[in-house]
């Protein structure tokens, strides 16, 4: 029998479960994923960074842990919360149970409580910070006031762990490398998921992963052909170093392809703002509407900011248009060979709707040269 924990919510809300993963007290900004499946990617995502995460599927932990899945080899979130965790996977990948994983990785967990209900709280307050340990706080004291002044900060420098260029051999789409010199992608960190320099380096590029502090002058000297902007977490209007930089390296004319953070810190480089929503797309069932064709694809999100539609970017026109909310999922840049989403078209539980944009994004940077 595991023990009782608590989970308590800035707005006074109580919920009391059990514990799996790691026994440790922690606060965090409660948001729910709604994935089916996946679970692994999302807890591996760098984006997560600073997050208790609730799965609003019910059962959770049923395929096991297969490293070979992992978007990063370090959780960032603060917390996973499921309604039921399978403490008996079965699947021929897998190489252990998510109760050991949490474990190894000092996350705690936080299982059987109304999930629903707890979603339902996000979906109507918005996005609410959270504490789990093993007694509710209580309004009024110090730690419930820390609990409601806590926020996320220095996201980008404490996930994006490449201190220095790493080089990404290209491979054709059969694994094998390329006839012929690869074109070369810069991969700026952010704090990426693995499958962006997976999909890049499928398509016959090199790819040169750099800090998240490098200059527009370091990568230019790398001579790159084209240049990924990578997802990553927290406020996007806090990285005003990068976005300087950004902005130096959108005026050379170089093929630019931002994804999630990326997407939106190119946005504020060139003019544009950004909002936080109230609770966000985190989940691989969100429509978006294809502007130019006409389509509605399915996409993979992760974000709590969004570019907002009152001052988009100097030059940019919405390529992308979330069906739901009508929220901007993608901008095409007049007159430069730049794009940006706001979905994962990396995404490697899918959905693969839109995977074809790595595809545009290897077309662009071949008509440059």
């Amino acid at each position: 029998m595991t023990k009782a924990i608590y989970l308590t919510l800035a707005n006074g809300h109580v919920f009391q479960g059990r514990s799996f993963g790691a026994s440790k007290e922690v606060m965090g900004e409660v948001v729910f994923a709604t994935g089916m499946t996946g679970y692994l990617e999302t807890i591996t995502d760098p984006s997560y960074f600073g997050q208790i995460v609730v799965q609003t599927f019910p059962l959770i932990g049923n395929y096991g842990v297969i490293p070979e899945d992992f978007e990063s080899q370090h959780p960032r979130l603060k917390a996973y919360i499921v309604k039921e965790w399978c403490q008996e996977p079965s699947n021929f990948r897998s190489q252990g149970d998510l109760d050991t994983f949490l474990k190894e990785k000092d996350i705690p967990g936080l299982w059987d409580i109304d999930t629903r209900a707890l979603t339902r709280i996000i979906r109507e307050e918005g996005v609410v910070n959270g504490y789990i340990g093993p007694c509710p706080l209580a309004p009024g004291t110090p730690e419930f006031a820390a609990l409601q002044a806590y926020r996320i900060k220095d996201a980008v420098a404490s996930v994006a762990v490449v201190t220095e260029p790493q080089e990404s051999a290209a491979q054709t789409q059969t694994g094998e490398k390329p006839d012929v010199k690869p074109l070369t992608v810069v991969l700026w960190d952010f704090g990426a998921k693995g499958n962006i320099k997976g999909e890049l380096s499928a398509r016959g590029l090199r790819v040169v992963t750099v800090p998240y502090s490098y200059t527009a002058r370091e990568i230019l000297a790398l001579k790159p052909d084209g240049v990924m902007l990578s997802n990553g977490p927290g406020d996007p209007a806090e990285n005003a170093a990068i976005i300087r930089e950004l902005k130096i390296l959108a005026e050379q004319n170089l093929p630019i392809f931002g994804i999630c953070l990326g997407h939106q810190l190119l946005a504020l480089a060139m003019g544009g703002q950004t909002e936080k929503m109230k609770y966000g797309h985190r989940g691989a069932n969100q429509p978006v509407r294809d502007l130019k064709k006409g389509h509605v694809l399915i996409s993979s999100q992760n974000h709590g900011y969004t570019v907002s539609l009152d001052q988009l970017p100097e030059g940019a026109e919405l390529s992308f248009v979330n069906a739901n909310d009508g929220t901007c999922e993608g901008l095409q840049y007049k007159d430069k060979p730049v794009f940006s989403v706001q979905f994962h078209p990396e995404a490697c539980s899918g959905p693969l709707d839109t995977r074809y944009l790595f595809d545009d994004f290897v077309e662009l940077m071949k008509g440059a040269n």
